[in-house]
């Protein structure tokens, strides 16, 4: 299959830095080849949706850019890192630089939302002054909305103000590259759009380049710059959103016409 490119817009981000590189990734579990050949760049500042069906291998990319997952083939640079390569030292030394929000926000249900916040800044920065760790925690909530949450449990949240809670879980850490996986899945139209929203929020004050994977029309449309529709293990089409809703691929007509 052949990857269809229709960019046109003149604000192409590749004008920018490039902080992200795959090539020719490939991975399957056994006899299931999810990713068949896949290409992307990631730019400074740049929100990249990746846009596909569930279980088209759109998790698993992510999972491979920061070594959850060992690819079979393929290259990935993130920040200079060459990631397949990385031992475990380098691998935790480039997470620290990758803020990756899970599907499930993965809270500690056992500590409070401010135990949440703390964990990483003990664990990754060595940061254990009360004052300090209480500062960059209520700036992280505020950031997202939710400095009143501060002593409440996961338990105790719905599932928007969880995937808050785990944006600013992952942001404390002050990430160059943001990772979203399914940030709006399971939520309701107007918690959608508000955590669409904070996406966008965060892009602006912290300055990250993210990817955003989804298969959330409405998702993608809010917050891309540019989007790479995988059908098949391949980057099939990229362009803006009002690009590939023109497109006549058939794959694409399902997620504009749904």
């Amino acid at each position: 299959m052949t990857k269809e490119t229709i960019f046109t817009n003149p604000e192409n981000p590749s004008t920018r830095e490039k902080v992200a590189e795959v090539r020719h990734l490939k991975k399957s579990f056994g006899d299931l080849k999810v990713l068949r050949d896949l290409n992307l760049d990631l730019y400074d500042r740049e929100n990249l949706v990746i846009l596909g069906r569930s279980g088209t291998g759109k998790s698993v990319l992510i999972k491979c850019m920061v070594g959850l997952l060992k690819p079979d083939e393929g290259e990935i640079n993130v920040l200079g890192y060459d990631v397949p390569s990385l031992n475990r030292q380098k691998l935790d030394e480039l997470r620290q630089q990758v803020g990756f929000s899970f599907q499930g926000s993965a809270l500690y249900d056992s500590m409070t939302v401010r135990e949440n916040l703390e964990f990483p800044l003990k664990r990754n920065r060595g940061i254990y002054d009360k004052s300090e760790l209480n500062e960059l925690v209520m700036n992280a909530l505020t950031d997202v909305g939710l400095e009143k949450a501060v002593n409440q449990s996961p338990a105790e949240l719905s599932g928007g103000m969880k995937k808050r809670v785990g944006i600013a879980r992952t942001l404390i850490l002050k990430p160059k590259i943001m990772l979203y996986d399914e940030p709006t899945a399971g939520l309701d139209p107007v918690t959608s759009g508000e955590i669409n929203d904070l996406i966008l929020e965060v892009r602006d004050k912290y300055n990250t380049a993210s990817i955003i994977i989804t298969h959330d029309i409405s998702c993608a449309r809010h917050t891309s710059d540019r989007i790479i529709a995988l059908f098949g293990g391949y980057n099939k089409i990229e362009g803006t959103f009002d690009e590939l809703k023109k497109s006549d691929d058939a794959d694409l007509k399902q997620f504009f016409n749904y």
